[in-house]
């Protein structure tokens, strides 16, 4: 599952992927926006990732489709 944080004020998004499923991650983000917490998400090569959630500006949570990406000549 691919995920995209962006933070206020900050000019790049943080990017990474997880093993977690699109709903736990919403529901996560959700509960800790609601209690105006850290959101707390562990990426999938083990590493934590907490932004506290007033800072968050917007969140994507992508497919858990991975694409290969090609060069061929035309």
């Amino acid at each position: 599952m691919d995920i995209e944080l962006g933070i206020q004020n900050v000019a790049r998004p943080v990017n990474f992927s997880t093993d977690d499923s699109a709903d736990k991650v919403s529901q996560t983000i959700a509960q800790a926006v609601e209690s105006g917490a850290t959101i707390d998400l562990t990426d999938d090569k083990g590493r934590r990732i907490i932004v506290p959630a007033k800072a968050l500006g917007y969140a994507i949570i992508g497919s858990e489709t991975k694409h290969a990406v090609g060069f061929g000549a035309l």
